[in-house]
């Protein structure tokens, strides 16, 4: 039996969004699953629209998921020599002709059909004219008769009849470039493809692609539909869902594993099971397990995921990850004190672009911190600066700035008082961070070190 072949053949008219990335993924597991190959290919016969910036953000997004390819990126751009080929072998087998009716014409032929109840298609007027080339005809492909049946390796059983669902569909265009179901049909058969999963808005191509393959003499691979993305409104997924570009997650601190693992859940399941590492998904990854129920896109479902992998991820990677978030504020420190700084944020960080805006206090200017006006007004008042005066003093006197000291301090000093913590946790936090939420008060209070400490409450005391 022949290794499996799977591909991704993205078209580099637009970023590589959320549906596409799982078409890329599925396909990437079938075939790391199974010992096969992965193939990419770029579309890129829509020559207006494609462009190389696309088609690099379309590599950038697959690196960065960990998407690796055997093959390519082939581009269907060089391949218009072979699409002709075909072509011509399809004319001389009399499974294609040359069509010179106009736009106008076809569109009265679907009219008429349509008043007369039947299905709007082109009527084959130009198949028995024996047509040569010419300028402004078309060549299109002679739809056969009856069933078209496959079995879907998402959706079982399928069968359509050729009559209802295809007509003489064009595969060249009067310009001589070919049409995407002719390309598609010829990529897929050359490039040894076995298994194509795909999205669920391809099914109507399906009967023509098949039709095709059949009619080049080609072996049909197995097709599998997997149904469209929704949004939580169960509404086609949009930019408003959350449908941005891959790499635009990454610019906003979500993890490669994260996405990946989001990705995959959508439309596909092992039991109960939640989180996958990469090892485990090549285990447990199958066809059996894609449901034919469209998928519903949450992005607060994608941030418990990345939060999740956040608490997971070894604090040096993760070090380095927030000094890039930190540059994009301005911000840069050194590589000590983000190695203290991270565990704080480990818990409770939902991305590294979070984690960054959260930390940005311990690393500005004392004298540019920013205060929240109401907190100021809430938390430093005549009675709360008194005890945070004292507070002050009592920290300068420590011999030793430890979290272990800092915590027996602050505890001693609100037993000797005889007050509650919250009396002056909240002043400390609102003189050190300039709001009223940080980590836990002695480890804020450690990292940020005693000088500064101190400064800020100066500071604070003066406000």
């Amino acid at each position: 039996m022949s290794a499996m072949v799977t591909r991704f053949p993205p078209s580099p008219t637009g970023f590589l969004h959320i549906g596409g990335a799982r078409t890329a993924l599925f396909n990437w597991l079938l075939a790391r699953a199974n010992g096969g190959h992965f193939v990419l290919r770029i579309e890129d016969t829509d020559k207006a629209r494609s462009t190389e910036e696309m088609t690099q953000a379309i590599l950038d997004g697959m690196t960065w998921l960990g998407l690796d390819w055997d093959e390519g990126p082939y581009f269907q751009s060089q391949r218009t020599e072979r699409y002709n080929e075909a072509i011509e072998q399809l004319i001389a087998s009399g499974r294609a002709y040359y069509c010179e009716c106009s736009t106008e014409e076809v569109d009265a032929m679907r009219e008429k059909a349509r008043q007369e109840g039947r299905k709007p298609k082109y009527d084959g007027s130009c198949r028995a004219k024996n047509l040569a080339p010419g300028e402004g005809r078309v060549v299109r492909f002679k739809a056969p008769s009856g069933t078209c049946a496959w079995k879907d390796m998402v959706k079982g059983d399928m069968a359509m009849e050729y009559e209802e669902m295809v007509d003489d569909f064009i595969i060249r265009r009067a310009d001589g470039s070919p049409m995407y179901n002719l390309a598609v049909v010829v990529d897929d058969a050359d490039m040894g493809m076995t298994h194509i999963l795909r999205g669920e808005d391809h099914l109507s191509n399906t009967p023509k692609q098949i039709a095709l393959y059949e009619a080049l003499g080609f072996t049909v691979p197995r097709f599998g539909h997997v149904p469209m993305i929704f949004g939580n409104d169960k509404k086609k997924l949009s930019k408003r869902h959350g449908a941005m570009s891959v790499m635009e997650y990454e610019k906003m601190g979500f993890l490669p594993e994260a996405v990946r693992n989001y990705l995959v859940r959508l439309g596909w399941g092992h039991g109960d099971d939640e989180f996958f590492t990469m090892d485990e998904l090549l285990k447990v990854f199958s066809t059996d397990g894609l449901n034919s129920s469209p998928a519903m896109f949450d992005v607060k479902k994608l941030e418990s995921v990345n939060a999740h992998y956040i608490k997971e991820a070894d604090v040096e990677r993760l070090v380095g990850l927030l000094d890039r978030h930190l540059k994009d504020l301005g911000i840069t420190a050194s590589h000590d004190t983000l190695a203290q700084i991270v565990p704080l944020y480990q818990p409770r960080a939902v991305t590294m672009a979070d984690m960054a805006e959260q930390c940005a206090f311990f690393l500005v200017d004392d004298d540019t911190l920013e205060y929240d006006e109401k907190a100021v007004k809430k938390h430093l008042k005549p009675a709360a600066r008194e005890l945070l005066a004292e507070v002050r003093a009592m920290l300068a006197d420590l011999p030793e700035f430890t979290e272990e000291a800092l915590d027996a301090a602050l505890n001693g000093f609100v037993e000797q008082k005889e007050i509650k913590f919250g009396k002056i946790a909240q002043p400390i936090r609102v003189a050190v961070t300039g709001r009223t939420f940080s980590p836990g008060l002695h480890e804020t209070l450690f990292v940020l070190g005693k000088d500064k400490t101190l400064a800020r409450m100066d500071r604070a005391l003066a406000l």
